[in-house]
């Protein structure tokens, strides 16, 4: 099964932003309306989208869900939302207010301080459910980024995917919480360790990496990765990914 490339729209104040390292009040803005963006990405060929609402993932409740709904009904593909899901009706609310978001991401830090949370998400929606798993240092990084407690990202994922998880996220962040360069031994060391679905993230330089991860991809459980700010930037195409992964 080829990589799968999903392409990755934050939000914030209803715009389609980039944020800088891990300071959610420090943003670039892509562009004003994030269905034109959205449309655009759709139009060159994207398969899934991944939409986070990073003011959801600062207060810790969704902020821009009428926005993600907006952009999610004018969209013909699947979607991935993330940012401030910590609440089980809340979380159902919004997939039933967004009929075509078909997984959902949990942050890190709720998924490794609440196990009660999880059971039940997992025991809902075992196929829809992300699990993140922010990494620096071998450790999982939680509590908004500040602190680092005593269990590997293998232990964690373990742990996780005892509980019923079948597909996480694998982020390798800086001590502050920024996201680090794309790291292929990481995630595939992750994926061999839980036995289960593992999507890549990370900020990605060029299509050498994407050809890494693709050629690390077979034959462990990384099935997919997604791809913000080497887009935005222009450092890759999604057509070019996209072939990388067709051709792994």
């Amino acid at each position: 099964m080829a990589l799968e490339i999903i392409p990755s729209i934050e939000l914030s104040k209803g715009q389609a932003v980039r944020i800088k390292g891990n300071d959610f009040d420090v943003a670039a803005k892509i562009a004003e309306d994030p269905v034109r963006v959205a449309r655009k990405l759709v139009d060159a060929g994207a398969t899934r989208l991944q939409i986070l609402d990073q003011d959801g993932a600062k207060v810790g409740q969704p902020r821009n869900l009428s926005v993600i709904k907006d952009v999610a009904r004018r969209l013909p593909i699947p979607v991935q939302i993330g940012g401030g899901l910590r609440d089980l009706e809340i979380i159902r609310n919004v997939m039933q207010a967004v009929p075509n978001a078909d997984r959902i991401l949990i942050e890190c830090g709720v998924a490794a301080a609440d196990d009660a949370l999880m059971l039940q998400l997992l025991r809902s929606w075992p196929d829809k459910i992300i699990v993140g798993v922010d990494v620096a240092g071998g450790y999982v990084v939680v509590q908004s980024w500040t602190a680092r407690p005593h269990e590997t990202a293998a232990e964690f994922g373990k742990r996780l995917a005892t509980m019923g998880a079948r597909r996480f996220l694998y982020t390798t962040v800086s001590r502050d919480g920024a996201p680090q360069n794309l790291d292929v031994a990481g995630t595939r060391a992750f994926a061999d360790a839980v036995g289960v679905s593992v999507l890549a993230a990370g900020d990605i330089q060029g299509p050498e990496a994407l050809e890494n991860l693709a050629a690390a991809s077979q034959p462990n459980g990384i099935t997919g990765v997604i791809i913000d700010k080497a887009l935005h930037a222009g450092r890759v195409t999604l057509a070019d990914a996209q072939r990388i992964a067709a051709a792994a």
